[in-house]
């Protein structure tokens, strides 16, 4: 009987749980939004900003990720961008966009590390 109790107090929780995820995700996907607004106008720091804040109001959201590696790679921080893209592919490791923009990353910036070293 009390085993029962104990699950169903559990099942409870959880259903009261998952609106407030899908607050989090909202506010986190949010910032993502206004991140890419700002960018395309140019505003990388901005964007930056809403990114990384996106990142820790939803430390699971992928895109909020691929997104900050983006931003850091316009920044010229290339060991950051690549950190936020391995995050992000740890999270979503079959998403096939963070997937293509990371080998371009390592495409374009291997090949500038091999350019430096002649």
């Amino acid at each position: 009987m009390r085993a029962r109790i104990l699950l169903l107090a559990a099942i409870v929780a959880l259903m009261g749980a998952a609106p407030a995820l899908a607050d989090v995700r909202s506010e986190a996907r949010a910032q993502v939004e206004f991140g890419i607004a700002v960018a395309q106008r140019g505003l990388w720091k901005e964007a930056l900003y809403r990114w990384e804040r996106a990142t820790e109001i939803d430390p699971t959201y992928a895109a909020a990720y691929n997104n900050l590696a983006v931003a850091y790679e316009q920044l010229g921080d290339f060991e950051k961008a690549r950190s936020a893209y391995e995050k992000a592919l740890e999270i979503e490791p079959n998403n096939l966009t963070i997937r293509q923009n990371y080998d371009l990353f390592k495409e374009i910036n291997d090949r500038k590390i091999r350019g430096s070293d002649r």
